[in-house]
């Protein structure tokens, strides 16, 4: 029988799964918006039992003796229904369930990562085919790219020079990228955030 006392977890536990019961502590319940067997506050509730039927309106010592009969816990689910809603389950198995879905639901997320190409405005024609290749490359990938030129003596005062060659990246990347910083001056830098285009 699942309870939050402290000492009690453990023991409540003695006989379930272990790794149940290092997610219990691990968990933190307060964030997880819900309150189980004597947590539970409202003097009654809509009930359903462990297998979906709908037991009615209970009073909730009620309620928790019928979970506690067929060592199951009592867990509010629709806190701001009216009545509340409870439901006859397995707590720390819900909890387990919950937090693998979360935990492959991150690993399903591709973290995006953000690479850089760097330029000089007197960067031959091949050369900067090699970066812009390495670009495309990468905004295939989903990652977003910077592009950056560095000025060097008085090429700075010829700042057109370098944002001629940022849009001649940018024509030749508009079928995987989109512009998602224009270009800035960063001290003796140009600088250009593109982005992977969304695919239809």
């Amino acid at each position: 029988m699942f309870t939050q006392q402290g000492d009690d977890l453990t023991k409540d536990y003695q006989t379930k799964d272990y790794q149940t019961i290092r997610l219990l502590e691990e968990v933190n319940i307060s964030k997880q918006k819900y309150r189980a067997n004597r947590e539970i506050r409202v003097p009654e509730l809509r009930v359903i039992d462990a297998e979906g039927n709908n037991l009615g309106l209970r009073s909730t010592s009620e309620a928790i003796r019928l979970a506690q009969e067929v060592d199951l816990d009592l867990v509010e689910v629709a806190p701001n229904a009216d009545p509340p809603v409870a439901r006859i389950m397995d707590f720390g198995k819900f909890l387990y369930e919950q937090s693998k879905k979360e935990r492959e639901a991150r690993k399903a997320q591709k973290q995006v990562e953000i690479k850089e190409i760097q330029l000089r405005p007197k960067t031959n024609e091949h050369h900067t085919h090699f970066k812009v290749r390495n670009a495309r490359g990468w905004l295939e990938e989903g990652n977003k790219v910077k592009v950056r030129i560095r000025f060097r003596g008085r090429e700075i005062t010829y700042p057109e020079v370098a944002m001629e060659q940022l849009q001649e990246i940018v024509n030749e990347l508009t079928d995987v990228a989109v512009v998602e910083q224009t270009p800035q001056l960063d001290g003796r830098t140009m600088l250009m955030v593109l982005a992977p285009k969304k695919k239809k």
